[in-house]
């Protein structure tokens, strides 16, 4: 339907990242005028180009649950001092911190997984796909797939977001930077839980953070 060339010739287009070329290109049935028109419908592709500028600015948020029984600390960052102390900033700073308590990322973006990190994971789904005697001419195909999953699972830009399971946390920056109109980023951040490593009773922290989350 399209292939790796059309979505390097839609990202230079739009300056949109990889995965959403991608699936902008799938929406479309491969047609590039249409791909566009998606992208920008969607605001992606205004989004992206004010991904050009410089966002120095910004905030270093914290999120406390349990008692303290979990924190996380978070650098969110935007183009002006103004932008940082606006409220809308702020709650996006803290929905952001949250997301982060509940659903245990380990690095921002797919780009900061470590190569050797990733091709370990292939390898282990390669085996589980070959045990679980599906034909050889799949298992790739298969482990693409799930190594997709393992992103969404690892990648704080790629996971669900947890007051909308409807929108990623990259839909969810998109969104911001087009109402806020700065560029906006996630830098880095930190999570801890107490007694994380340790061998100790199962309090089930996460599920606690993740119903709050939501509003239950």
């Amino acid at each position: 339907m399209f292939s790796a060339s059309d979505i390097k010739e839609l990202r230079a287009s739009t300056g949109a990242g990889m995965l959403d070329c991608q699936k902008a290109l799938k929406e479309c049935n491969g047609d590039m005028d249409k791909a566009i028109a998606y992208l920008r419908e969607k605001g992606i592709a205004a989004a992206a180009k004010k991904a050009t500028r410089i966002a120095a600015e910004g905030l270093v948020a914290s999120y406390i649950h349990m008692g303290g029984k979990i924190g996380v600390l978070v650098e969110v960052n935007c183009e002006t001092d103004f932008v940082a102390k606006s409220e809308a900033f702020q709650v996006l700073c803290k929905d952001i911190a949250m997301q982060i308590a509940a659903a245990k990322p380990e690095y921002v973006r797919i780009e900061d997984v470590p190569a050797e990190n990733v091709e370990k994971e292939k390898e282990i789904l390669r085996v589980q796909a070959i045990n679980e005697g599906k034909p050889a001419q799949i298992v790739d195909k298969m482990v693409e797939g799930r190594v997709k999953k393992y992103y969404q699972d690892v990648c704080l830009m790629e996971q669900a977001f947890v007051k909308d399971p409807s929108k990623t946390i990259t839909d969810l920056m998109t969104e911001a930077t087009l109402k806020i109109g700065e560029k906006l980023s996630i830098r880095r951040f930190v999570r801890y839980e107490v007694g994380e490593g340790m061998q100790k009773r199962e309090d089930n922290f996460v599920d606690e953070v993740m119903k709050q989350a939501q509003g239950k």
